[in-house]
């Protein structure tokens, strides 16, 4: 039997889920049934297709997140992590580097995280531009106000963001259930009005609809796969909450409210096809529209938090396993190390999410954008978790392939309908998205030339420190630590200091760095020193790709092992690299001139090691690629 901590710790983490995980598909029913049937799709609202539809949306939401998602993926956790990069490292640890599958896979993982990021920015735009539309539906002298209002909204949401969620992030929880529990409460209503609705429930709807309508019903799937939207969050956030909660917080509270109101929206369709212009609006009549808008603003910024937060987790994933240069991130809470904040992508995404108001203008034109992403990614975590469970597991060959072919099938169907969106506003996702993976694979490969060409260079370290102790230099008292890449050979820095300054401290630390493809490495296992004689050490710093980098923390660590620091009298000597293009070998020029670019405006190895700046020393280097 469980004991009551346990249990209000399980209560508490299935609440905050509910705000946190469930924002992004808890609001999907402002605008779903709205886009299904709106003309633009040439649907006819009849009855048949109402019982059609709605049973798509349920049946839909059962077989692809309570099944898929919720049962299936949540179980290929990464120690515990979730996410489309946590399921690459997985996939990728999965088969050897000489695997014919390895490179696939990564390019498949890494434009499957690029299309997170479309994904991030039309769930701010879309979220926030329904629920103010509601206030169009009240009455037409709103219409030249939703754009900016959506706008002013979304602006301060991201300016608030350096201050962190930690105050406010207590309330996601109850707004969401009240959220959820309005969703329920109007659909029983109309469910009551008409209640004939519920012959939904029966699959045979759904699939009568396909196959009656063929090209118009494959149009719908379209707009249909809008209603589960959100679902690859709540695989994203399982590092935070883990799989109970997330499943609870599902199963008790998302999925009844969010299958009420779809029903509910289809009885107000039967009762009323004149509703059909913003259905979710008009399920309790004039008076409530008001009440929903705020109500609805609420969820939809809750929502655009989720996916913000979302994105600089996924962000700091991408710095730590080499795909992108480092960034400056901030802490925002000194409890919660997950909560964090990175403002060159926060001014980015809301300079793209402003840009995406007011360039497609209503949510109408949004949607078209919103469903590719959505369902690419999707595709994308179906086939990397093949690999997972028949590679890492060892599960038999049939089962992984019915079990994951089932849900490929869906995925491909659902992605096809929506690539016929493709030049009427799906470009905009794969435009980000490519122009993401371009920057990725450029930064991936601009290093590995870096490393190639200092490993051409190197100078082996034994070898080195052998000749230099047949006749030592003056040795002054401290203690000198130069950063070393893995392999690397004899850092520049000593090379230069050496060089320049004639003096090797009294005891010198090669300390090197590694990223691991796994989310975290516990401390007791951070740390690993080796003896190099003559007072030289080699220290071996090894972080997963969500651990927090502190070298400071890490020279704690290593008093375990015998090598303790005075901070006061110890020396960081970091080697800052200039990066030259090559037009006559490495990468095409004009990746070269990115990757430069880049790694001119990269963070300072110091600022993102938080080592602390008045100690330490850089000496320059060139290094062509």
């Amino acid at each position: 039997m469980a004991s009551p901590d346990k249990k209000s710790s399980l209560a508490a983490l299935t609440l905050a889920a509910v705000g946190i995980v469930y924002g992004d598909i808890g609001t999907s029913p402002l605008y779903t049934m709205k886009e299904v049937f709106s003309k633009e799709h040439g649907l006819a609202l009849t009855p048949e297709n109402l019982l059609g539809v709605v049973s798509l949306i349920v049946w839909g939401l059962i077989i692809i997140v309570s099944l898929k998602y919720v049962t299936l993926v949540l179980r290929a956790n990464n120690r515990g992590e979730g996410g489309i990069m946590a399921l690459m490292a997985l996939a990728l640890s999965s088969v050897t580097r000489n695997s014919r599958w390895y490179f696939p896979l990564l390019v498949m993982g890494l434009f499957g995280a690029t299309l997170f990021y479309g994904d991030s920015v039309i769930t701010p735009a879309i979220s926030v531009l329904s629920a103010v539309e509601g206030l169009s539906v009240a009455t037409e002298t709103f219409d030249p106000y939703v754009v900016p209002l959506t706008v002013a909204v979304l602006v301060g949401l991201y300016s608030l963001q350096a201050r962190g969620t930690a105050g406010i992030g207590k309330w996601f929880g109850p707004i969401m259930v009240v959220w959820f529990a309005t969703l329920a409460v109007m659909g029983v209503v109309n469910i009551i009005d008409a209640p004939q609705i519920l012959y939904a429930l029966n699959p045979w709807h759904a699939l009568h609809f396909l196959d009656g309508n063929r090209f118009l019903a494959f149009i719908a799937l379209g707009a249909v796969v809008l209603a589960f939207t959100g679902a690859e969050a709540l695989y994203a956030d399982m590092g935070h909450f883990g799989a109970k909660p997330i499943r609870m917080a599902w199963f008790l509270v998302a999925f009844p409210a969010l299958a009420l109101n779809y029903l509910g929206q289809g009885a107000l369709l039967l009762m009323h096809p004149d509703a059909v212009t913003n259905p979710f609006y008009q399920q309790l009549g004039a008076w409530s529209i008001y009440p929903l808008v705020a109500l609805s603003t609420m969820a939809a910024i809750i929502a655009s938090q989720a996916t913000i937060s979302g994105t600089f987790s996924m962000t700091k994933q991408a710095i730590a396993l080499g795909f992108l240069p480092r960034m400056k991130i901030e802490f925002t809470s000194a409890s919660q190390i997950g909560q964090i904040y990175i403002p060159a992508v926060n001014w980015l995404q809301m300079t793209v999410v402003v840009m995406a108001v007011v360039g497609f203008g209503s949510s109408s034109d949004l949607a078209a954008a919103y469903g590719i992403a959505v369902t690419a990614t999707m595709l994308v975590t179906t086939i990397l978790t093949f690999f997972v469970i028949r590679y890492r597991w060892k599960y038999n060959l049939l089962l992984c392939l019915a079990s994951t072919g089932f849900f490929l099938v869906i995925d491909l169907s659902l992605f096809s309908a929506n690539m016929l969106k493709l030049f009427h506003g799906g470009w905009f996702p794969l435009l980000l998205g490519t122009i993401l993976f371009t920057l990725m694979l450029t930064w991936k490969r601009g290093r590995e030339l870096v490393f190639e060409n200092l490993q051409k260079h190197a100078i082996p370290l034994e070898d080195f420190l052998a000749s230099l102790f047949i006749s030592p230099p003056t040795r002054v008292p401290g203690t000198a630590i130069f950063l070393r890449g893995e392999s690397d050979g004899v850092p520049h820095a000593m090379l230069h200091n050496l060089s320049h300054n004639k003096v090797l401290h009294e005891r010198v630390v090669f300390l090197t760095v590694r990223m691991m493809e796994v989310p975290y490495v516990p401390t007791t296992d951070q740390v690993r020193i080796h003896l190099l004689g003559d007072d030289c050490y080699q220290m071996d710093v090894t972080y997963g790709f969500k651990n927090v980098p502190d070298i400071p923390a890490a020279l704690e660590l290593a008093k375990d092992q015998g090598l303790e620091f005075e901070m006061m009298e110890t020396s960081f000597f970091i080697a800052r690299q200039t990066v030259v293009a090559n037009p006559v070998r490495g990468m095409a020029l004009w990746r070269e001139h990115i990757f430069v670019a880049m790694s001119r405006h990269a963070r300072g190895a110091a600022d993102y090691y938080q080592i602390p700046s008045n100690r330490v020393i850089e000496l320059g280097t060139k290094v062509e690629i």
